[in-house]
């Protein structure tokens, strides 16, 4: 079993801390008011999930790189990962600055430690401190994150050259989580199957790339940063009209989160988009009678394609 493997195969249930016995914080310790502190916010779940995936993706930097997986870094990104998960969650969460370590929490110093691989390297300053442990799994799209008190009796012997240890077997028992194996907000290009990906990323022109995208990714949300990862290009708005444009002589339709979009989402049982997403799918007329999730518009049904009909022009939308 893998480090990462051990990290997020063991939970109780995903999204929802553990009811396992862990070793209690010692008397006097900080650690319960940092996690009450935290299982006040709102949303929490969410808002990790989401400063996670930001700080992946703003990492991976898609729109300029056209990269969609963190194994595609460079060392130095990944060191920098940690620092980026560090800034987005200070923002998020509306932290300030501890004195000797990353963040004030309800007046107590915590430490921010990100890890990709479950295994975390505390240095010498967070002795005795509280540390906010996250990691996250972009490819099996689960994160963690729990809170835990550096003491000596958790931590390996051995250090690396900077003298930085990782936490022990045993001193896992030790970290309150927040949440263990909860779910990340997917990478839409990471998660294609590797055929699909390969015709998108393969073409030339970043616009074809994004027309393919569509053409190939149907009833399923399409998030901005898959967009401009397959274009990379920076105006996802643009690329998504012009592919409505260009793909609509092919019977498919780029729907979004205003106008007519909710009313043709609902009626064919689509994935609903917030702003800044969208959802495609190939329409042909219905046939009459036809007892199939469909819309109406300018007096024609349509209903969603099967694979086997010919194709037929799109409907004119107000998108």
């Amino acid at each position: 079993m893998t480090n990462d493997d051990a990290l997020f195969s063991d939970q109780d249930v995903p999204g929802v801390i553990p009811t396992r016995p862990h070793a209690g914080p010692a008397a006097g310790s900080l650690l319960p008011g940092v996690a009450e502190w935290f299982s006040r916010q709102s949303n929490l779940e969410n808002r990790f999930s989401s400063a996670l995936r930001q700080s992946i993706d703003e990492v991976l930097d898609g729109q300029r790189t056209g990269r969609y997986d963190v194994d595609d870094l460079e060392k130095t990104e990944k060191t920098y990962l940690g620092t980026k998960v560090e800034i987005v969650c200070r923002a998020e969460f509306g932290l300030g600055h501890g004195e000797k370590i990353d963040y004030r929490v309800s007046g107590v110093e915590v430490d921010s430690k990100f890890s990709l691989t479950g295994q975390w390297m505390i240095p010498r300053e967070a002795m005795g401190h509280i540390c906010l442990l996250m990691a996250a799994d972009d490819k099996k799209s689960t994160f963690s994150a729990g809170l835990v008190e550096i003491s000596e009796e958790i931590l390996t012997r051995g250090g690396n050259q900077d003298g930085k240890r990782s936490i022990s077997k045993a001193g896992r028992d030790s970290i309150r989580w927040l949440f263990r194996g909860s779910h990340l907000r997917e990478n839409l290009i990471l998660q294609l199957d590797p055929g699909t990906r390969n015709a998108i990323m393969s073409i030339a022109a970043g616009q074809g790339r994004v027309d393919e995208l569509f053409r190939s990714v149907q009833g399923k949300v399409v998030d901005r940063n898959a967009v401009v990862t397959a274009g990379k290009q920076l105006d996802a708005p643009k690329r998504v009209r012009d592919s409505r444009k260009r793909l609509a002589s092919e019977g498919v339709i780029i729907l979004g989160h205003q106008n007519e979009s909710p009313r043709i989402i609902n009626s064919l049982e689509l994935p609903a988009p917030s702003k800044g997403e969208w959802v495609s799918v190939r329409v042909v007329p219905a046939h009459p009678g036809e007892d199939v999730p469909k819309f109406s518009s300018h007096g024609i049904e349509y209903r969603v394609a099967e694979p086997g009909d010919l194709m037929s022009p799109a409907p004119i939308i107000q998108y």
